[in-house]
């Protein structure tokens, strides 16, 4: 099910890079232990923040679109695409640049970001008051089917990323976006659906959830949100000629989600390698050199 193609900007296949921005783009307790890196004099990064749901992800890229560093963490800040707590999304996203700066060895000072289909524009120039406050210029926003289709380069098909909260569908054409939705079910909702079956707290819940070896003994507690997600994607699908899947998003990385929309939807669904940082690393594609 996991294959993936595309080229960076500067020509270098990103079958080549993904597996290396695996290594640099960290959970926040190894980054904070991570060493220096020796940066060419005078080269130029891009950077992406992604303010998802559940995780927040900074990801630094060379000026041909290579993963140099990067760093994720759990993060309750945004719901449904919405800013909802902007004094912690932007100590948070300070804390990230200082740590990657330090890696670094050297000032970050632009950033892009995105926004979820359907997003109000008032809400949209929040997440880019986020980026600002935080101490980055912000070079622009894209929207996140757009920023994933910057990596993944789908001629056709839809392009959906299961969110924290919420489950974008996009519809590619000749590769191009000509279609978008957003409708409420994510990650988050699959680690209630753990917590509550299991009596565990909704930080044990996502813990276990994201756990490889306890996603086979899950996946039937998860099975019935998975299809919700499954009819979502049919509902918009249906009537549009699409003959493909590909899912983003940390909750496609669950082992069997991909045979799940599969089986429900009768459409071929794939997962391409990493997929939580698929857009992240998109948005950083899509933000100038600097």
């Amino acid at each position: 099910m996991r294959s993936f193609t595309g080229q960076a900007p500067g020509g270098a296949r990103l079958t080549e890079t993904l597996p290396q921005a695996e290594a640099v783009i960290l959970p926040r307790p190894l980054s904070e232990s991570a060493g220096g890196l020796s940066l060419s004099p005078g080269a130029k990064l891009r950077v992406g923040v992604d303010l998802g749901t559940a995780y927040l992800v900074l990801v630094v890229l060379d000026e041909a679109g290579k993963p140099l560093a990067g760093e994720w963490q759990f993060a309750e800040v945004v719901r449904d695409g919405l800013v909802v707590d902007f004094v912690g999304a932007t100590d948070l996203l300070r804390g990230m640049k200082a740590r990657l700066e330090r890696r670094l060895g050297r000032e970050l000072t632009l950033a892009g970001s995105a926004y979820p289909p359907g997003v109000p524009q008032v809400e949209v120039a929040a997440t880019a008051h986020v980026v600002e406050a935080a101490g980055f210029e912000c070079s622009g926003l894209i929207d996140e089917p757009s920023a994933a289709n910057l990596v993944l380069h789908l001629q056709e098909g839809a392009l959906v990323d299961v969110g924290g909260g919420t489950t974008g569908i996009a519809i590619v054409r000749d590769g191009k976006v000509v279609y978008t939705a957003d409708e409420p079910t994510g990650g988050v909702h699959f680690t209630l659906v753990v917590a509550g079956s299991l009596g565990l707290s909704f930080e044990e819940a996502e813990a276990l959830k994201t756990t490889p070896s306890q996603q086979s003994r899950l996946l039937p507690l998860l099975r019935p949100v998975m299809e919700t997600v499954g009819a979502i994607i049919l509902h918009h699908v249906r009537r549009r000629r699409v003959h493909s899947i590909t899912l983003v998003g940390g909750s496609s990385a669950f082992q069997g989600m991909a045979q799940v929309i599969q089986d429900y939807t009768g459409l071929p669904t794939r997962v391409p390698a990493m997929p939580l940082f698929i857009t992240p690393l998109g948005i950083a594609l899509h933000s100038p050199p600097h």
